[in-house]
């Protein structure tokens, strides 16, 4: 098995559902499936790395007539699905990182204004809530192809993550709130000059 970055294996996964895809269709299909629990591929590593599975024999491309110009189609070969399944049931599974900017703004909140930490917060309830309207649509796309069934499950799982950070953003919201408002003991403070 040849040693491939993460990325390489990624892309090879995409065309192990065996199909003939296109680098754009990749690209798109990494938006609507990885991009909901790991990352998406820019193109330029997308084409790259199809460039390095091809030279390495686990992908193999032709190119079709299109309708403006001919495109090229990928698909993944005999030795790069071995070589997949070898990958995906024995190498180290790396540990979820986490790296939420919003909470890293909270977290430094004593050195914000409280509204701009708030604008912080909306943006984040917000863009959850569009993840997870995407993630319901495309479970909802993709259940109609049996062979779908495990990725199916991963959008399963983005949309109720992204429901619980959606509702996450509300708790930190009230949360904010309410160490936002002056309390009556700091009023006080503060007219009597300690606060």
């Amino acid at each position: 098995m040849n040693a491939l970055p993460i990325t390489g294996w990624a892309v090879l996964g995409l065309l192990s559902f065996g199909r003939e895809l296109s680098g754009y269709d990749l690209k798109k299909w990494a938006d609507q499936s990885m991009g909901f629990f790991y990352w998406s591929p820019s193109y330029s590593q997308i084409y790259s790395e199809l460039r390095r599975l091809e030279s390495v024999g686990y992908a193999a491309s032709e190119e079709v007539p299109g309708d403006i110009r001919a495109k090229r189609l990928y698909r993944i070969t005999p030795a790069g699905e071995d070589a997949l399944r070898e990958w995906a049931g024995t190498a180290p599974v790396e540990p979820a990182v986490l790296k939420h900017g919003p909470m890293l703004r909270l977290w430094l909140g004593h050195l914000q204004d409280p509204a701009r930490l708030r604008e912080t917060l909306h943006a984040q309830r917000d863009l959850a809530e569009q993840r997870r309207a995407q993630a319901a649509a495309d479970v909802l796309a993709a259940e109609v192809n049996p062979e779908w069934i495990f990725p199916v499950m991963t959008l399963r799982w983005a949309e109720q993550y992204y429901a619980d950070e959606r509702d996450r953003m509300d708790r930190m919201l009230a949360d904010l709130d309410a160490v936002a408002k002056p309390t009556k003991t700091t009023k006080a403070a503060r007219a009597n000059g300690k606060g």
